[in-house]
């Protein structure tokens, strides 16, 4: 059962990665009605994959790996763990960008995205990137037993 949750796991960390690249190519270019329901589209996927990684990533903490005290008390873990709940506060910034233009899309409309909302926008899922590659090297340094 440890393999099939380890599994789950990485399938959803891979999901997020992806999702996550996606909205970063599509921020950056020219909004599109198109490109605008991609979003909206990929940050749904983004949210199911982050809010699966989290319950699965739970589960193997408390059920099907070294237990709850051995990860509570390891630096890296903590730091992973923390990073992935703080990307996943700023978060809520974009999503509620891209559910704000429901409205526009159903009229066929080009949702308008002020300047500085697209500026702050598109720093966030930089930063969400950024984040994503220290979590990495957190995960590589628990998997080498450090920062216990």
């Amino acid at each position: 059962m440890s393999t099939l949750f380890a599994f789950l796991h990485h399938v959803c960390a891979f999901t997020l990665v992806s999702a996550l690249a996606i909205e970063f190519v599509l921020i950056r270019s020219e909004l599109t009605l198109s490109s605008a329901r991609r979003l909206q589209v990929t940050d749904l996927v983004l949210g199911i994959a982050a809010g699966a990684l989290l319950v699965v990533g739970l589960m193997r903490v408390f059920f099907f790996e070294k237990g709850a005290s051995y990860y509570f008390h390891s630096h890296a873990f903590l730091a992973k763990f923390s990073l992935f709940i703080v990307v996943g506060l700023l978060s809520i910034i974009p999503t509620m960008e891209f559910l704000s233009w429901r409205g526009a899309l159903t009229a066929g409309q080009v949702p308008a995205i002020a300047a500085k909302k697209l500026r702050m926008v598109t720093a966030i899922i930089h930063g969400e990137l950024a984040a994503v590659v220290i979590i990495v090297l957190c995960a590589a340094i628990m998997a080498r037993g450090g920062w216990v």
